[in-house]
């Protein structure tokens, strides 16, 4: 196997980045460009009654100012579906600026053009906009009481309720019981790079849009719904992206807004959201809580798991992230109920934000779970153990890799689990706290129903170059997929180049769900493996060629020299086979066909998290002193990407479990703290000590290589170790996110 796959090669758009010659989507410069402002309503329900434009008409370098009055009606609304499906995917089942109706605080009302940002900003400052304000439910005790259960959640594809054996009963027969519920703050997704689009039409009729997207095919199928145009009159590129975290999965009204805006002036626009339009523009993790009954033997044998979740979502779209799901495969309990429930309120759809379900659901089934080691006076790591699923409990079906155990044992080695002392409130440095806590942590393979398409092309001097229309958002998907197509082709990585970033390219479906790792590099692997054996029949056939006749099976490919396997010294390369017969460059297309979503198996990464916690015993003021994380997240591209993904994730635990809330100002139904100053996240100061590692586990079922992906794995279970920790160092359980102080005193 060549050595490409597995390498820590360093990423090969780096230098691009960090000498600022990557342009990303607000920075593109185009002649005559129009700058677009967007200006949201400042009430959460009611009507525009007025939208006074004079004075803003008048004001210096403005263009036009648009509102619902000046824009056409779209052709159609796609309905809400996850990206991953590689179709058309709007943020929310409602397109704004179509009539004077508000059902959100900053929910689009009117686009403010001109021959800067800084004069845009300034004339959408002189709009004058009158209301008809109705009452508005924009937290969750505001709506609890007309919560119901959905059909289904997640556009669709998740069924509200789901159920195996009978929970009633198991938890009667069960010797202990915890019974909690888990609350947490809503959240948001902040990138560095706020969602931008820059559009511009030709002379045809044919726009491209310049997007900040994590699926280019994605923008271009859902706005081409929108505006009632083929996909063929439409090119988005997506070059790069400057994060994402889910934020950018789903396309919101913003992309097809510019392209409304550009053609309404003839000219091309560029309209970049602003810090506090991300807070309400983009979706968000919702304000849920989620009770969960836990019935156990006193041996620790878990009987019965019932989890409900209660969230707030849109007036358009049954939504919520899957929390449940993961939660109910972790452990072999063989009663289960797992019910959604939705109340509607005044806010955008919630969506994607890194871990969506499973960081919220694992929190409250880990805690649970920590809760009852201690009532039943068992170690949380020899608990888990106790109940570790030999198969997927929700089917029986086997597993296509686990590793958890292994997960366990390594995380426990490294950390030094074994030296822990059992009882909370024991260790103290000083006048600080100190405990120790654990958490399981698993997320869902899944993969898009679609075909995935990557084109590999070899030129007559040896290069190649592998192409797919993906967005590099920081995950290092560029640098992975040139080691997968020089695996392939048998190249060295320094002449291989991948290239993405257009709806032009091969379809791939959005990176989103940690999918992307997986779908593409087996479209890249088999684009390099179809090309290579391509020109290894065309070497055996060819009567000049010094592998005539050899056994196709009998040929390998290295360093781009195609050679029999066991005589080396016959062969020849690529370059010798393209240039004698005058052949400047040749190509095939990889096509990859997912798995079907019940393939027989359980399809799930699985991992374990540790971490040190110190409590100031004065103040309540929570350090994480180290973690630990090990994962099995089946074969590894890129081990030092991974490692960088992995630890990203880490952190970002710790940042949901002490830092990360959006609050609700109820009274004006808008988010009071959205900006970098008040919404709180870790800097460097806040970072402790971390340790990744990684169990390979070989996969033959999830797809070609093996891949399940890093991406969201790293956050999993991170909270609820964090918490578990604090537990143990103080005796004090708290089961809200984030934990405060106040929480502590």
């Amino acid at each position: 196997m060549s050595p490409a796959i597995g390498a820590t090669l360093n990423r090969v758009d780096g230098r691009a980045k960090v000498s600022g010659s990557a342009r990303y989507t607000a920075e593109i410069s185009l002649p005559g460009l129009a700058h677009a402002v967007l200006v949201g309503a400042r009430i959460a329900s009611g009507r525009v009654t007025r939208i006074d434009t004079d004075t803003a008409v008048g004001a210096a370098g403005v263009i036009a100012v648009l509102t619902h009055l000046d824009l056409p009606k779209v052709a159609t609304q796609p309905k809400l579906l996850p990206s991953l499906f590689g179709l058309a995917a709007p943020g929310e089942s409602f397109f704004p600026m179509q009539d004077d109706t508000v059902h959100y605080a900053g929910q689009p009302i009117a686009i403010v053009l001109a021959n800067t940002v800084e004069r845009a900003e300034h004339a959408a400052s002189l709009l004058r906009i009158d209301y008809a304000e109705t009452p508005a439910s924009t937290v969750l005790d505001q709506v609890r009481e007309q919560a119901y259960e959905p059909e289904k959640i997640f556009g669709g594809l998740v069924p509200g309720r789901n159920t195996r054996g009978d929970v009633a009963a198991g938890l009667r027969e069960a010797d202990v019981q915890i019974d909690q519920t888990y609350r947490f703050a809503a959240n948001h997704q902040n990138p560095i790079e706020a969602s931008a689009t820059t559009a511009v039409w030709d002379d045809v009729g044919r726009v491209t849009l310049y997007d900040s997207t994590q699926g280019p095919t994605a923008t271009q199928l859902t706005v081409a719904t929108l505006l009632g145009l083929s996909p063929t009159e439409i090119k988005v590129i997506s070059e790069f992206v400057g994060g994402s975290f889910g934020s950018k999965a789903m396309v919101w009204p913003h992309a097809t807004l510019a392209a409304m805006a550009a053609r309404q002036i003839g000219r091309p626009v560029r309209l970049a959201l602003n810090r506090e339009q991300m807070f309400h523009s983009c979706g968000h993790r919702e304000e849920q809580e989620q009770r969960i009954t836990l019935g156990a033997r006193s041996d620790g044998r878990l009987l019965a798991l019932r989890h409900h979740k209660l969230a707030i979502t849109s007036p358009f779209d049954d939504w919520a992230e899957t929390s449940l799901e993961s939660p109910a495969i972790l452990y072999p309990i063989p009663n289960y109920e797992g019910i959604y429930r939705l109340a509607r309120g005044n806010t955008i759809t919630p969506t994607f934000v890194r871990g969506p379900g499973e960081a919220t659901g694992m929190f409250a089934l880990e805690s649970a779970m920590d809760e009852l080691a201690q009532q039943l006076g068992i170690d949380p790591l020899e608990l888990r153990l106790r109940n570790l699923a030999d198969v997927d409990p929700s089917t029986g079906h086997p597993w296509s890799s686990n590793g958890l155990r292994e997960c366990y044992q390594r995380g426990a080695e490294l950390f030094g689990w074994s030296r822990r002392d059992h009882a909370p409130g024991t260790r103290r440095d000083g006048h600080l706290l100190i405990g120790t806590g654990m958490a399981a942590a698993a997320y869902p393979h899944v993969a898009p129903p679609s075909p995935q398409r990557a084109r590999a092309r070899l030129y007559s001097d040896g290069s190649a170059v592998i192409e797919a229309g993906v967005s590099e958002f920081g995950t290092g998907v560029i640098t992975a997929m040139t080691q997968v197509g020089a695996d392939g082709l048998g190249l060295p990585v320094d002449r291989v180049r991948f290239v993405g970033g257009s709806s032009e390219m091969p379809n791939i479906a959005a990176a989103v769900g940690s999918a992307g790792a997986g779908a593409v590099s087996a479209a890249v692997h088999l684009a390099a493996t179809t090309l290579r054996d391509q020109l290894i029949a065309q070497a055996v056939g060819d009567e000049k060629s010094p592998l005539h006749g050899a056994h196709p099976d009998a040929v390998t490919v290295e360093d781009g020299r195609m050679r029999l396997r066991d005589r080396p010294d016959v062969g020849e390369s690529y370059a010798e086979i393209l240039g004698r017969t005058f052949t400047p460059d040749t190509e095939a297309i990889g096509v990859w066909m997912p798995p079907p979503p019940d393939p027989g198996y359980g399809m799930h990464t699985f991992g374990a998290q540790f971490a040190e916690v110190s409590v100031d015993a004065d103040l309540g003021l929570v350090r994480v002193r180290r973690m630990v994380g090990v994962f099995a997240p089946g074969r590894v591209l890129n081990r030092k990407t991974a490692h960088s993904q992995l630890m990203g994730g880490m952190l970002w635990g710790l940042s949901q479990a002490l830092l990360e809330a959006t609050h609700m100002d109820p009274r004006l139904g808008r988010w009071a703290n959205p900006s970098f100053n008040d919404y709180l996240v870790p800097v460097n100061a806040d970072a402790p000590d971390v340790v990744v590692d990684t169990v390979e586990v070989t996969d033959t079922v999830v797809n070609p290589l093996g891949v399940k992906g890093v991406g969201e794995i790293g956050i999993v279970g991170a909270a609820a170790a964090i918490a578990n920790a604090v537990h143990h160092a103080t005796g004090r359980r708290v089961r809200e996110l984030p934990i405060t102080l106040e929480d502590l005193l």
